[in-house]
């Protein structure tokens, strides 16, 4: 009598224990899926709002890089006197200056992007250290010309990390 007991017992808790884990299992997936969905939600209205910003930070970036691009950063800043040591670092202040400006625009972009922008900026400070440190040239216009005449010969520096930024901006887009 016992076994009928248990027999019956049985018969009755199993398929009960069988649709409750079927039903735990649903539940736990559905509720998963929701929590995804809201996640998924979530990061797209992030992205949106910060899509705007990320271009703006690349649009001052080439900014920035077509400001102390050297050819236009001789043209910009005139020299005060005619000592080539003086000019150049003028040159570099202002090159400077206008990092420092735009330093918290690294937090919307990529670090690698960052490392461009600032090798970039590091190799046009080189540049114009370089030339100003030839003996050769005595003056501020004679540096201007050799500053000039060495980026006929090489692509400025700012011109590459401005092709980085459109290539980089292709997978953003």
């Amino acid at each position: 009598m016992n076994i009928d007991k248990i027999l019956e017992i049985v018969s009755y808790t199993l398929p009960s224990l069988i649709t409750g884990g079927v039903a735990y299992f649903f539940f736990t997936s559905y509720f998963k899926d929701q929590q995804n969905t809201r996640r998924w939600l979530l990061l797209k209205e992030n992205q949106k709002e910060s899509l705007p910003l990320r271009l703006q930070a690349y649009e001052r970036m080439v900014l920035f890089l077509e400001r102390i691009h050297p050819a236009q950063l001789l043209l910009r800043v005139v020299p005060p006197t005619e000592d080539k040591n003086d000019y150049a670092t003028l040159l570099i202040h202002a090159i400077q200056t206008e990092f420092e400006h735009n330093l918290t625009q690294q937090i919307y972009i990529t670090n690698e992007c960052w490392d461009v922008i600032n090798k970039s900026k590091t190799t046009t400070v080189q540049m114009i250290r370089k030339a100003s440190l030839n003996m050769e040239i005595a003056n501020a216009s004679q540096l201007r010309e050799a500053v000039l005449r060495e980026l006929t010969e090489m692509e400025a520096p700012t011109s590459v990390a401005i092709s980085f930024i459109k290539e980089e901006l292709k997978s953003v887009l």
